[in-house]
């Protein structure tokens, strides 16, 4: 399968937008490690605004970017969503609430709870009719994700929007599910180049396990391995890089995911 890269948004610990990034991506300038700052996000109402959780926030906030680089409306383009675990400070909340006396449960909580909890948000903040998919895929989310919507570019020829996003969980939950801090990656893919696509990637399935590609800086390993949704790390330097790339994927115990990346 082949698609072009129209549009990239990116936020975690000291990567604050795709574009401020790149240099650091590509080892031009240093990494500095600094807590995920997620821009305030105009997208929704008020009072929706108020309720959304951080992981629905961070999700607003990279796939915002991602179509203000490529220019398509995203009321009209359908989208897949990506995240290991979901909002796990809503699960942690209600179980908390649960494992109490009182077992009132808030109808928001509840609502937040789910794992298409961010698509709703993203549907009510950008008027979006088209088709979107919400999957999980724990470690590999963010593969199942970017095949996801691969498949659906080449067999729908139409564009689609992967938002993929992963939180930490708090106490006690992060002693099973260590997630380091929150991250969010967004791609605006399309069957078809434009004048503001970036690259084309094309991707294929390998059977058997291959050797994932790592980042050569320490830091920006240890958000690899360490938060699902940054397996994204070396597209996004390959990316920055302007160059021809190929980038292996973490993805099944039996079948690698390989990206073969041409810059436009």
């Amino acid at each position: 399968m082949r698609v072009f890269v129209e549009g990239i948004g990116l936020c975690g610990p000291g990567l604050a937008g795709w574009e401020a990034s790149r240099k650091v991506l590509t080892g031009a300038a240093d990494y500095i490690s600094a807590p995920t700052i997620v821009p305030p996000s105009t997208l929704l109402p008020a009072n929706e605004r108020r309720r959304a959780a951080q992981i629905v926030k961070i999700a607003l906030a990279v796939g915002a970017e991602a179509f203000a680089a490529s220019g398509r409306p995203a009321a009209e383009t359908a989208s897949v969503f990506s995240s290991s675990g979901g909002d796990g400070d809503t699960i942690h909340d209600i179980l908390t609430v649960l494992a109490s006396p009182e077992r009132a449960l808030s109808p928001t909580k509840f609502h937040n709870s789910v794992h298409n909890a961010a698509s709703g948000y993203w549907s009510i903040a950008t008027g979006a009719q088209a088709a979107s998919t919400s999957l999980c895929g724990h470690d590999d989310s963010f593969a199942a994700g970017l095949l996801e919507a691969a498949v659906q570019v080449v067999t729908e020829n139409q564009a689609v929007a992967l938002i993929a996003y992963d939180v930490p969980y708090p106490a006690p939950l992060n002693e099973i599910r260590p997630i380091t801090a929150p991250f969010g990656v967004a791609f605006l893919l399309a069957p078809e180049p434009r004048t503001s696509a970036l690259a084309s990637i094309e991707i294929l399935l390998r059977p058997g396990p291959m050797a994932p590609s790592v980042m050569t800086d320490p830091a920006l390993e240890a958000l690899r391995t360490n938060i699902p949704a940054a397996r994204a790390l070396p597209v996004l330097a390959a990316l920055a890089a302007w160059g021809e790339a190929e980038v292996v994927i973490d993805y099944l115990d039996d079948m690698s995911l390989v990206l073969r990346i041409n810059p436009l």
